[in-house]
């Protein structure tokens, strides 16, 4: 033991800041030593100060812990550990690597950092990822608070940090481009757009080396450190810079009214399979931290990127715990995605639980009470659970929605009565009678698959960039080019694409539940029709900021129907809507182009439906129509005071495809013509 260090405790986990020095804690079982060693620098060869841990006096039952004095925060370290290297009994122990804490808060020498380093034989020091003390204690969070909104006001934009402000024509400068701080300078576009929450693809550390050579890991599901923003979305090159600027960024948002929703990856991390690096997990307890086969020099692979995550470990679960617990405390952010979310319901073999401990201990914890959580409810191995996920507060990515409304505006048979169920919260789904609608969470295009310009522009996915001979991303799309694949100079199927990215956004914002919009589907992004961009970090997958006057008009639309949803009553409801028209409740009733009378065939392609609040007193009525001719729809009747008011028809030029109250014209007689694929929406007033 080095003079004036201390023998430390065996709580908390991590590096904790303490008067007079740092607390340093980490859990391996099977260990028989370790060293921990602090840096100067991000990029040093060699450690400033090396201290061994004694077994005997640094070490309670599998923590392993010391007390540094005199350090504290913005101190750099690391581990070396040591024990058997035996990978088929599943210890994969080795001395040679320095390795990062798994509760590190943030992480330095990324831009030093080899992947290869880290999977050769071999000291990997000098290109090794090193943790970052941090003490949360030390930020201003200026009277800071979770701003809490419902899910029924709720509107989610999916975003990339990195991708949203990277382009050069985002007007952000060239240091903030891509970063935390670039968020922060278009908060007025996410604002005007109508936008309450933010839902960030993955902002913890991660392994942009892990993917094929000569690309790049763009999206970030490749998680290293849990617990440390991603330093590569900080313009800060301090070791500290990326933890301020992601809570500046929180804080800004919060400033607006905006909620942060972390995509978080607690189903595998980028140390892969048996051929993959160590660098923290694995040469900490490999056994612990991943579901191993049979032989257990193999990995099972239940997320399709080469290992699991061992959820319901208990030391597993009590990190995934802390971490929530960490962003939500410290870092202020307001709920979570979790991707390939079946993962966690699986058992320290594999198996399917119906009682998985670590999702009840997410939906019971006190500190994310208030947090939204949000599943996505299947993994790449086959387990769905859309429906039948666990727990009542977990809302879930509804993939039906998603693929019901894409057949349906299509122009596919057998869609309307499924269609119906996905505009009412689907119900055939969600059956539980208490379930608040607004937990289905609604979608029509995402990061994965085709941006909603690509949805009606390309059949077919067109991955040829990816390196992978366009054997990646999914086959089923449910698109359709409106008559020429790609981009086309016809003016008629122009024309058509653009009123087919209208009726989707129609459909997704009347439908009862919380939509999410993709990144800049507002503004027609395209990928050029490849729907797997996990590796290009490039203008193919940046937000172009050139669509707000090149796609001024659907961008207006846009706009102007979310904040016309928003605005009633009807929308809110956190109840299924009735569908009786005699009661004092909100409610719902179902017509096809009669009054009355739906039609639920096979071959239907038509659907309309009028929403009544009787305490508000607004009445609207929504009329879609995805037949490839015009259709003649009956109104309901009204009061002799009222009329309706014409807000949507997609079929028109801007600016008559979207009015608001002032300007909503009048609609004269008992009928309503809408053309060939095309939506309405009228209010009556």
């Amino acid at each position: 033991m080095n003079p004036g260090v201390l023998p430390g405790q065996s709580f908390p986990p991590g590096a904790t800041v303490l008067p007079g020095g740092v607390n340093f804690c980490i859990f391996s079982k099977n260990a028989t030593a370790m060293e921990l060693l602090l840096f100067d620098r991000p990029d040093d060869c060699q450690a400033a100060l090396i201290i061994p841990l004694d077994p005997k006096h640094n070490k309670t039952f599998y923590y392993w812990h010391v007390f540094v004095p005199g350090i504290g925060a913005g101190q750099i370290y690391g581990y070396r550990v040591y024990g058997p290297f035996d990978p088929e009994q599943g210890y994969r122990f080795d001395g040679t690597k320095l390795l990062l804490d798994p509760y590190a808060r943030a992480v330095v020498n990324s831009e030093n950092y080899s992947r290869q380093a880290a999977t050769c034989p071999g000291d990997n020091c000098t290109q090794a990822l090193k943790g970052v003390v941090v003490d949360p204690s030390s930020y201003d969070w200026e009277e800071d608070a979770h701003p809490c909104i419902p899910y029924s006001v709720t509107v989610i934009y999916e975003m990339h940090v990195g991708g949203f402000t990277r382009n050069p024509n985002s007007g952000v400068s060239p240091e903030l481009r891509g970063t935390y701080a670039g968020i922060v300078e278009k908060i007025p576009y996410l604002k005007e757009l109508g936008i309450t929450a933010v839902e960030l693809l993955p902002v913890h550390q991660f392994d942009e080396k892990d993917v094929q050579p000569d690309y790049v890991n763009y999206w970030g599901y490749s998680t290293v450190a849990f617990f440390a923003p991603h330093n590569g979305y900080s313009s800060r090159r301090d070791p500290l810079g990326p933890v301020d600027e992601f809570r500046d960024m929180v804080k800004a948002l919060h400033r607006e009214g905006i909620e942060v929703i972390l995509d978080v990856v607690f189903n595998h991390t980028a140390e892969g399979n048996e051929n993959g690096p160590t660098f923290s997990f694995k040469g900490l307890e490999n056994q612990a931290y991943y579901i191993l086969e049979e032989n257990q020099a193999f990995y099972s692979n239940y997320s399709g990127c080469g290992n699991t995550v061992k959820a319901n470990h208990e030391i597993v679960g009590r990190l995934i715990i802390d971490c929530l617990r960490y962003w939500v405390s410290e870092m202020h952010v307001d709920g979570f995605r979790f991707d390939l979310a079946s993962i966690l319901s699986r058992s320290k073999t594999g198996h399917p639980l119906e009682d998985p401990p670590i999702l009840w201990l997410i939906e019971s914890d006190p500190i994310l009470a208030g947090t939204k959580i949000i599943a996505e409810a299947w993994d790449a191995a086959g387990l769905y659970q859309v429906g039948s996920f666990i727990g009542d507060r977990f809302a879930e990515w509804n993939g039906p929605f998603r693929d019901d409304v894409r057949r349906f505006v299509k122009g596919d048979v057998d869609t309307v009565t499924k269609l119906a169920c996905r505009i009412m919260g689907s119900p055939d789904i969600y059956p539980q009678p208490d379930r608040e609608p607004n937990r289905s969470i609604h979608f029509v295009t995402c990061h994965d698959g085709f941006t909603l310009n690509d949805l009606v522009a390309y059949n077919c996915k067109h991955n040829q960039a990816n390196g992978e001979d366009n054997r990646d991303g999914s086959n089923d799309n449910f698109s359709w080019n409106c008559g020429e694949e790609g981009a086309t100079n016809n003016p008629q199927i122009e024309a058509l694409r653009l009123q087919q990215i209208k009726n989707f956004f129609t459909v997704l914002l009347v439908a009862q539940g919380t939509p999410m919009l993709l990144m800049g589907d507002e503004i027609r992004r395209s990928q050029l029709g490849n729907n797997n961009s996990y590796c290009q970090n490039n203008q193919l997958s940046w937000f172009d900021w050139s669509g707000i006057e090149k796609h001024a008009d659907l961008l207006r639309f846009v706009r102007g129907l979310i904040h016309f949803i928003q605005a009633r009553e009807i929308f809110r409801q956190e109840q299924i809507l009735a569908g009786k028209e005699e009661t004092r409740e909100p409610h719902i009733i179902w017509h096809g182009v009669r009054l009355g009378q739906p039609d639920w065939g096979y071959h239907s392609h038509s659907l309309a439906f009028t929403l009544r609040h009787p305490a508000s007193g607004e009445h609207l009525h929504v009329m879609l129509n995805a037949y490839w001719e015009s259709l003649i729809f009956e109104l309901p009747p009204l009061s002799t005071r009222e009329s309706w008011h014409r807000i949507v028809d997609t079929a028109l030029p801007s600016p008559s495809d979207f009015c608001n109250l002032e300007t909503a014209p009048p609609i004269t007689g008992y009928s309503y013509r809408l053309e060939a694929r095309s939506s309405v929406v009228l209010m009556g007033f």
